[in-house]
């Protein structure tokens, strides 16, 4: 998976998100100041930052408006920092992805260490096997973006949760506590963890207990336990924010707070944020509430994207479970749905007499006893996908990718159960042809891993009738673009470009700006025209109910044929 991951990003342009990231990453370590992008945590900016501070020649754009005046001028900051300052920017993205590959390898470990303890070797081999032939995660986990480190910090604290419940020892909640703040400092959806930890605790609470004022009891020790976690991680948040408030003036963190949240609809807890900004003891919790009270007011908010056809910002709740179905391996699909229907099976057959679903609380909690960390998996998957399907910010399967590993381990765990007599040499040829069948997939899409889709929708060639953005193009294939021009000798071509790249600094005299809402008889005949998917398809979409902004902008491009296609996201065609 690491020489996957290696190899297979040297050539990916830098990715929407990474242009914020990355330079953000930079300005926390040098600078001390959290002015850009706090809308996400900053350990993961920071990894990704820390190789640059051994480049020597980076200019850092002080004088800039992204930086001086603008609110959160992350992307004019970003670009500006990476492609206008003579700054080494292919040497910075480079170095800069490669500590995302080191969080990526530490999911792989844990997912083997706690398969291993609740199943197995066998169970852990193939949940590794899932793991390190997952398309999503060999995509993400080369970029600098939040999504595979919020999935391994949320897991690892799960895991050291589970352990202190069971274990209930001094050491076992300190350890606790301080991976439930790491995973708080990868990503905000990671608060998710609280109320997830204190359903885990009622559970235990009550299948540890016979009888109500035993339980009362059982249940508030624990809830003190509970707190006395939570206390920790927010002490381990705590010395990250106070580093970047330092140098970010008082003023100024109360100015953009008061803007960045004067939209958000309950105003005592956003003046409660800015009352925050100006106290020195507390500045660093009212930058982290800052970001998460704008993660909040960003996802009910949606996003402009193209889905199925039509472009809509209001979201579709069948959006993470089509993108879910045709982004993933249909080897994947296939062992998670064997793993379901044997599950199902094992719960009828444990009681013939008596249709399953009769005193199912009461089966839980004496099942959770003996498998707390196997009902833990199936509750964080449940609350995470009923979040995810409740917002309207629908912008790519790796929103969900928290919740991949503890399928993995559950898929694994079960699977493996499964391989025993009758017919073991049909079983394992089975999951053999399975197995096959995922690593060929792969290693067929390398290096394209971001632009994965199965063959339910005829693989990625087809994708972007479906769907777009960082599910099959971030703007990873800029470079490729650059090379294709190069052997073809074309001098110049207009870009409707997405993503994180800037076009002029990769294909200099050959770049002329286009838009897709620019009249397209502006364009000159015999003349060569790069749109990005996303862009083309958001232009070419139905609007859907409500949606009221400009739309079908390139509906005029239906009658030209792309003379080629730039990796899977960048359609290039010739007006005659």
């Amino acid at each position: 998976m690491l020489l996957m991951a290696f190899f297979s990003v040297k050539d990916d342009s830098l990715t929407m998100d990474e242009a914020s990231h990355l330079p953000a990453g930079y300005s926390y370590l040098t600078q001390k100041d959290m002015r850009i992008n706090p809308e996400h945590p900053p350990l993961i900016k920071e990894l990704a930052g820390f190789p640059l501070l051994f480049i020597r020649s980076i200019n850092f754009p002080y004088d800039i408006d992204g930086w001086q005046k603008d609110i959160n001028g992350q992307w004019n900051y970003g670009f500006y920092f990476l492609y206008k300052m003579g700054n080494p920017a292919e040497k910075m993205i480079f170095w800069g992805r490669m500590p995302m590959l080191s969080v990526l390898l530490l999911l792989g470990i844990y997912l083997f260490k706690w398969t291993r303890e609740l199943f197995g070797n066998r169970a852990s081999l193939l949940a590794l096997f899932l793991f390190s032939f997952s398309p999503t995660f060999l995509a993400h986990g080369r970029l600098v973006t939040t999504d595979v480190g919020a999935a391994t910090g949320i897991f690892i604290a799960t895991y050291y949760f589970i352990k202190f419940l069971k274990e209930k020892t001094k050491k076992s909640l300190i350890i606790a506590g301080i991976t439930l703040g790491l995973a708080e400092l990868t990503k905000f959806s990671a608060i998710l963890l609280l109320p997830f930890f204190g359903v885990l605790i009622f559970v235990w609470a009550v299948s540890q207990t016979a009888g109500w004022r035993s339980f009362l009891k059982t249940f508030l020790i624990y809830l003190g336990y509970f707190i006395a976690i939570i206390a920790i991680a927010y002490l381990v948040v705590f010395p990250f924010y106070q580093y970047l408030v330092l140098n970010y003036p008082a003023e100024r963190q109360v100015r953009d707070s008061r803007f960045l949240l004067s939209s958000f609809a309950f105003r005592p807890l956003a003046n409660l944020v800015v009352w925050l900004a100006d106290k020195p003891v507390l500045r660093a919790y009212g930058q982290y509430a800052l970001g998460l009270l704008m993660v909040m007011q960003r996802a009910t908010g949606g996003h402009t994207t193209y889905f199925l056809g039509e472009v809509s910002a209001a979201g579709w709740k069948s959006y993470f479970p089509f993108v879910y179905l045709v982004k993933e391996t249909l080897t994947f699909h296939v062992l998670t749905l064997t793993a379901l229907l044997y599950s199902l099976w094992r719960l009828i057959e444990r009681w013939p007499n008596k249709p399953f679903w009769q005193n199912g609380f009461r089966r839980i909690f004496q099942w959770s006893e003996l498998h707390l960390p196997e009902l833990a998996m199936l509750v964080f998957i449940g609350l995470y996908w009923a979040s995810s399907i409740n917002s309207p910010l629908n912008i790519g399967v790796r929103h969900l990718l928290p919740t991949f590993p503890f399928v993995m381990v559950l898929v694994g765990g079960t699977i493996s159960q499964l391989l025993k007599p009758p017919y073991l040499k049909v079983k394992f040829g089975f999951l053999a042809i399975l197995i096959l069948w995922q690593t060929i997939a792969i290693v067929r899409i390398y290096p394209h891993f971001l632009s994965y889709f199965n063959e339910l929708i005829g693989g990625p060639n087809n994708a972007y009738i479906y769907t777009v953005d960082s599910n099959l193009d971030w703007g990873q294939d800029l470079k490729r673009l650059k090379k294709w021009l190069d052997d073809k000798g074309i001098d110049k071509i207009y870009v409707d470009y997405f993503g994180g790249s800037d076009a002029s600094y990769y294909l200099k005299e050959k770049f002329l700006p286009w838009q897709g809402t620019h009249d397209p008889k502006e364009l000159p005949k015999r003349s060569y025209l790069a749109v990005s998917a996303t862009f083309l398809q958001g232009g070419r979409g139905k609007p859907a109910p409500g949606f009221d902004q400009p739309w079908g902008y390139y509906l005029w491009l239906n009658k030209y044929t792309p003379i080629t296609k730039i990796g899977y996201s960048i359609f290039v065609y010739y007006i005659p």
